[in-house]
């Protein structure tokens, strides 16, 4: 009897991405899963995207699902998307990147070999020519399948893009992404990962995320403090699980995503009043949990000291930052 693939739900949400759209979903109708749905949830978009969405799910209606719902921003239409889902697997796709060939066939098969909850593959940032900016390997010199309980320093060390990932449906059962609210993937996604045994990676690059001229240059505002909370609760979260033990792997994420993917926000605030208020709050944040410079420089990323591996001017930056002086750093950015 012939084999019949799980079936994978992606989910797309849609907001004024006219100029990106046909080609996030024409690598999505080419993927050569068979049992795939495409959830394409058009978030109250004011320009063409709709007429695309209908284009599409006209063409192809035994791939593309199509709806519609008033704006209520990405974690709300992922959400709406999670709801409907039919496939034993859920991934998502943002609306203005777009995947390869094979992305979704090869991870369900490795989640269904190495029974995995959650499956990652490598992603490239683009710009809008199709130029190759970074790779950016999620998982190296791991295996295939990565037991948690064994390889647990990986909830440290990955990076929680929801993109790159493919979910066991059966993760979502309580569990939803956080509206209204900036780095809503560093808030679930974790906890996602803390409800799993097995995980699966492929060193394949599937997934390239455009880095967009129009968003390079956006106003970074006080709504990064939204990552110190989402680290709060994931928390909060990690004292329940089975993990709860694991105290030194928490402490480097409360490192990684608490200070320095904090800070690499904060250079971009332009404000010099919220710079400095975000400043105190991370300052807070490092001193309720005891985070020491000695930890921040022995911090160890895959194995490899973390400062070590950056390009110098980032270096520098997070090093004037470590020695209190944040006069310098303006000037310095």
């Amino acid at each position: 009897m012939k084999h019949v693939p799980s079936k994978v739900s992606v989910i797309v949400p849609v907001y004024n991405v006219e100029k990106y759209l046909s080609k996030c979903l024409d690598s999505l109708i080419s993927q050569s899963h068979e049992n795939l749905e495409i959830l394409v949830i058009n978030d109250g978009s004011t320009d063409h995207s709709e007429e695309i969405i209908r284009d599409y799910a006209q063409k192809y209606p035994d791939r593309i699902k199509a709806f519609q719902k008033e704006n209520g921003g990405l974690s709300d239409a992922r959400n709406f998307g999670v709801d409907r889902a039919t496939g034993d697997y859920i991934g998502f796709v943002d609306s203005d990147d777009y995947v390869s060939p094979a992305m979704f066939e090869e991870m369900a098969v490795l989640a269904e070999k190495h029974a995995a909850e959650m499956v990652i593959c490598n992603v490239l940032k683009v710009d809008e020519r199709g130029n190759i900016l970074q790779k950016l390997i999620q998982v190296p010199e791991m295996p295939e399948k990565i037991d948690l309980e064994s390889n647990f320093s990986v909830f440290s060390d990955i990076s929680y893009f929801a993109c790159n990932k493919l979910f066991k449906k059966s993760l979502f059962i309580e569990k939803r992404f956080k509206k209204n609210v900036h780095f809503e993937d560093i808030q679930l996604i974790p906890r996602l990962l803390l409800d799993c045994t097995t995980i699966a990676q492929t060193q394949n690059f599937h997934y390239q995320y455009l880095e967009r001229t129009d968003s390079i240059s956006r106003t970074h505002t006080e709504k990064g403090l939204d990552i110190l909370k989402a680290v709060e609760e994931v928390e909060e979260y990690f004292k329940t699980t089975k993990y709860s033990d694991k105290v030194v792997e928490l402490k480097n994420f409360q490192i990684f995503e608490g200070v320095y993917s904090f800070l690499a926000y904060l250079a971009f605030v332009k404000n010099d009043e919220i710079f400095y208020k975000m400043c105190e709050k991370l300052e807070f944040f490092m001193s309720k949990r005891e985070i020491k410079l000695k930890n921040l420089l022995q911090f160890n990323r895959f194995g490899k000291n973390y400062l070590l591996s950056l390009s110098l001017k980032k270096s520098l930056f997070y090093l004037l930052f470590f020695a209190g002086q944040k006069k310098l750093i303006r000037k310095f950015i």
